[in-house]
């Protein structure tokens, strides 16, 4: 069970280290300003606004009212869509942040742009899109690549094929 799942957290690794490095910009940007601007003021964090009172792992008391607006599918499990839209942003951004579990939670971080586009800022227009478009793009590459040599992925793929040997 292990070797299939391998490849979900072993990250490629590109020709030049400077490749990786580039890669590794727009993940450090995404995962930082998800976890401690976007999802630290819906999903109870270390460092979430003390304001929100949030309790670790809580989500804001608006979310799922939020969410269930959506229609669909989110009017029957509102509050379980909004935990994981906002676990997603906020755990998810960590993990993206820190190359840790990258494909998972870049495909997470992935639906959730999506729904966050298509399902709450399409009627607002192009603008308001903007940053869930741009999370979306930047999770892309992590989706297919994993983490690149910067990320606990590769460390903890190091140490494995290590202990392998």
């Amino acid at each position: 069970m292990l070797r299939l799942l391998r490849p979900l957290f072993e990250p490629l690794v590109l020709p030049h280290w400077w490749q990786d490095a580039l890669l590794l910009l727009p993940r450090l940007v995404c995962g930082y300003l998800l976890t401690a601007e976007f999802g630290s003021a819906k999903f109870g964090l270390p460092w979430s606004p003390p304001d929100n009172n949030l309790g670790l792992f809580e989500v804001a008391f608006w979310f799922p009212t939020d969410v269930a607006a959506y229609g669909g599918i989110f009017t029957l499990f509102p509050a379980f869509f909004a935990w994981m839209g906002a676990a997603s942003e906020a755990v998810g951004g960590l993990l993206l942040l820190l190359g840790l579990g990258t494909r998972v939670s870049a495909f997470l971080i992935i639906c959730t742009m999506l729904v966050a586009i298509f399902m709450q800022q399409l009627q607002q227009g192009m603008w308001n899109m903007l940053p869930a478009a741009g999370f979306l793009w930047a999770a892309l590459p992590a989706l297919v690549l994993g983490s690149g040599r910067f990320g606990l992925d590769y460390l903890l793929s190091k140490t494995r094929s290590h202990e392998n040997a």
